[in-house]
């Protein structure tokens, strides 16, 4: 299969798929769910954490050898960075639309419309960012590649469920809803096909969007997904989010040692 077709298919994989597969939890009882989601993200924490340190990250700086360390490490601070103003702006935009709207009573439907509307272009930015980070590891190997979209399709079913549920709340039948959020997986394919010409032009660079990459799943882990988990604090709920991340950082271990074979 051509690498451009098989990039592709791995952001539509990462960016509409994971919808797809995110709607299934909306027909399981809500207690169900309830259950099953938090653990869900432990999973995904570990696999974005594995997919970082141990894919991403030791790909760039092999590409770049020692003399290159510095600027991976320069190009992990800038994603950081880059990350953390996307979710401020993202989170302002919706404290804005919260606060215009809540200046007025008997408005609660405008405000949950500006939610579902903020939901729809948040997933798309994201999406458009899931492609790059994706197109990034498959021009470099076609197993990075793999486990690139792995960690992308574990942490996105969890975010995918409560945007869907968002979108709902805001007036949407569910059948719009989940058509608007598929439709929000096609700026995963523009990202990925933007990237992978750019970067097929800039080889150079790619070790660096590997990094970028890397950062990007360390803000989501580290600032998105964690802080989460640490709201249950009893000792069996941490020592089963202990487990299941540590499950999802061997899922990556092992598929990266396998595909290295």
């Amino acid at each position: 299969m051509p690498l451009l077709l098989l990039t592709l298919l791995c952001a539509a994989l990462g960016g509409m798929a994971s919808a797809a597969f995110a709607i299934a939890f909306l027909w399981v009882p809500e207690h169900r769910s309830a259950q099953v989601l938090p653990h869900f993200l432990s999973f995904a924490t570990g696999a974005l954490l594995g997919a970082a340190l141990l894919g991403l990250l030791p790909e760039a700086i092999e590409h770049v050898g020692a003399g290159g360390a510095r600027g991976i490490g320069w190009a992990l601070i800038g994603g950081l960075g880059f990350f953390f103003i996307i979710e401020k702006l993202v989170l302002w935009w919706h404290v804005h639309a919260h606060d215009e709207n809540g200046h007025h009573r008997g408005h609660d439907h405008r405000r949950e419309r500006a939610a579902g509307v903020l939901v729809l272009l948040g997933d798309s930015i994201h999406n458009a960012l899931d492609g790059v980070l994706i197109a990034a590891a498959f021009l470099t190997s076609v197993s990075l590649g793999l486990l690139t979209t792995f960690a992308v399709a574990a942490h996105e079913v969890p975010h995918r469920v409560g945007d869907f549920a968002i979108l709902v709340q805001a007036g949407l039948s569910r059948r719009r809803a989940l058509l608007l959020n598929l439709a929000t997986g096609v700026a995963a394919l523009v990202g990925a096909l933007g990237a992978y010409s750019a970067l097929r032009q800039a080889v150079g660079v790619l070790p660096y969007a590997l990094a970028f990459a890397a950062a990007g799943f360390l803000y989501i882990a580290v600032a998105g997904l964690i802080p989460g988990l640490q709201r249950r604090a009893d000792p069996r709920t941490s020592a089963l989010q202990v487990l299941l991340i540590a499950l999802g950082v061997a899922v990556i271990a092992a598929a990266e040692r396998l595909t290295r074979e």
